[in-house]
């Protein structure tokens, strides 16, 4: 079979970059011989051009020019791998513009500014592939936008974010403080020198934006996600958590509910015996359950040079092969046609609770806090206390039937008020993935 030529620049030379060079380089040959298809690195633009990498390039390849890539008609595949939103936004629209098809690994760009860029790619009938901004090697984009096309899905549920699923795990597993575990995940190469849109929760919000839109079929606007990182979580409530059978993880969570879509990122317990509480370190997992199908799940390395670069180099052979044109044209939602999502206020999910309040060591407090708690109808199911080393405070430890989120935070706001409570209540969320059938 005779194969294909398919000339391919990469705009952005970072760590995702250099092992998509590194791919296209050395697995030549076998990608050939599965496809067909010669993929041939034209261009790699960088505005480094001297730091060293792990990937040699042949003489003149690596240029700061984009203008070269856009006047090289021989090129129809640009990866760009630059992040942020703005300078990668109009890079990408230059490109499509230019008659190329785009890959891209960009979350943050395609949940704030998907639209935008979808609608530029359909003016100039190009396509744009960006199964790489999910979960890095997992194939989740591909298989809600194929495989689970048929199904009404009511829920996802997932861990999207390796740096918080690795810092929470050595939290939990090895009682290390928040900072401790940071710096660990830092030298390890799983975080940012930068950590903040990782820790706070913008990072996974971005993801489920992006699998909400195709899962749903609705235009989903970003900022209407509720978002809460893991900054604030303390070893404490994480060992209190561990005694009571739940573990601590920072689930992305997308439900369709009598009120509309929900979709909100917050720290949460899950029992220890549910599959997402067992994923551990810089594992992401994604469960998605269909009206046909039922329970799906996706697991393996959410981030890191090559899982990243190995799903980037697919949606190269994906674009190269026609499919993913096919695909993009045939999938209307990706674009200004679609219809907004109606929300789900966040004060309407209903969720069950963990709440820890530190209060006076005296009789009759835990009859005030059951008071409060009653007057919002909310049931306690189960309740810890230890003994403090404190003479006259004691934490207390209730966990909670379900309950609405609106009548948890007034209760929160109540208790607070109580003479009896000495520091703010800590709340964090209690959920439980639905069963299959």
């Amino acid at each position: 079979m005779e194969t294909e030529k398919v000339k391919i620049a990469i705009i952005g030379f970072g760590t995702v970059g250099s092992g998509v060079a590194k791919i296209l380089q050395e697995n030549a040959e076998e990608i050939t011989h599965k496809t067909g298809l010669q993929l041939k690195l034209a261009h790699v633009v960088d505005m480094d051009l001297v730091r060293p990498r792990l990937v040699t390039l042949p003489e003149g390849m690596l240029h700061n020019d984009l203008e070269k890539v856009l006047s090289d008609g021989e090129v129809s595949i640009a990866v760009v791998l630059v992040g942020g939103t703005d300078i990668a936004g109009d890079i990408q629209k230059k490109l499509l513009a230019a008659g190329k098809n785009v890959v891209t690994a960009n979350k943050a760009l395609l949940a704030e500014r998907g639209e935008e860029i979808f609608e530029t790619a359909r003016q100039h009938h190009r396509c744009l592939a960006f199964g790489a901004s999910c979960c890095g090697g997992i194939p989740v984009v591909g298989a809600i936008r194929t495989g689970l096309t048929a199904n009404r899905i009511s829920t996802m549920y997932g861990i999207v974010n390796g740096t918080c699923n690795y810092i929470l795990s050595e939290m939990s597993e090895s009682g290390k403080e928040y900072e401790v575990a940071l710096k660990e995940a830092q030298a390890a190469g799983f975080a940012e020198a930068d950590p903040t849109l990782d820790v706070n929760g913008s990072d996974s919000a971005h993801k489920l934006a992006i699998l909400s839109l195709l899962a749903f079929g609705q235009k989903i606007n970003y900022y209407e996600i509720s978002t809460e990182g893991i900054e604030n979580i303390q070893l404490t409530d994480i060992r209190y958590g561990r005694e009571l059978g739940y573990v601590m993880k920072l689930p992305a969570i997308a439900e369709q509910t009598d009120k509309g879509l929900s979709l909100r990122v917050h720290p949460s317990f899950i029992n220890e015996n549910e599959p997402l509480a067992q994923v551990s370190g810089p594992f992401n997992a994604v469960s998605i359950f269909g009206d046909a199908v039922g329970h799906t799940s996706y697991y393996g390395r959410g981030a890191g040079m090559m899982p990243t670069a190995s799903a980037v180099v697919a949606d190269i052979i994906d674009v190269a092969r026609g499919n993913a044109q096919r695909v993009f044209d045939t999938t209307p939602t990706l674009g200004c046609m679609t219809k907004s999502a109606l929300m789900c206020p966040p004060e309407e999910i209903v969720s069950r609770f963990y709440l820890r309040l530190t209060v006076v060591d005296q009789p009759g407090v835990f009859a005030q806090i059951a008071n409060v708690l009653g007057e919002r109808k909310i049931s306690i199911s189960a309740c810890l206390q230890h003994e403090s080393e404190s003479s006259d405070r004691v934490p207390v430890v209730i966990m909670t039937h379900l309950a609405r989120q609106g009548d948890m935070n007034q209760a929160r706001e109540d208790m607070d008020k109580l003479d009896i409570v000495k520091e703010k209540t800590v709340c964090i969320h209690v959920v439980t993935p639905p069963k299959d059938g």
